[in-house]
């Protein structure tokens, strides 16, 4: 492995407030012809549809995990609440690996939280 590709574990890896589950996200499917209406300011971005998050319970050592598709989980949080709180646009510079770093999670998990998806 080359030293250009070597991801630490602590970038990609967010943690509860209580240290009772780590958390990756696995970026499987972006949005191809989505335009990025502020990207010639900010640089480079990207609309993600689906990821794969992997939760690990630390005091169990138990792994899971779910296939979310959060462009359908954003209409589903429209619908319901009328307001929706995620922010799917991820500069490029925030993907390392193919995982997602930790400091977006919480933005890209927004809504799947607060339509209990995924239990923090």
């Amino acid at each position: 492995m080359s030293f250009k590709s070597y991801t630490d574990e602590r970038l990609i890896t967010s943690r509860d407030a209580l240290n009772r589950m780590e958390i990756k996200l696995k970026l499987l499917e972006i949005a191809e012809g989505a335009y990025d209406p502020i990207g010639y300011k900010f640089g480079h971005r990207l609309l993600v549809k689906k990821v794969l998050a992997v939760i690990k319970y630390t005091r169990t050592d138990e792994v899971e995990e779910k296939e979310l598709d959060l462009e359908s989980i954003e209409k589903e949080m429209k619908t319901k609440r009328i307001y929706s709180s995620s922010n799917r646009w991820v500069y490029s510079s925030d993907i390392k690996n193919g995982y997602i770093t930790a400091t977006k999670h919480f933005d890209l998990l927004a809504d799947a939280i607060a339509l209990d998806y995924v239990v923090i």
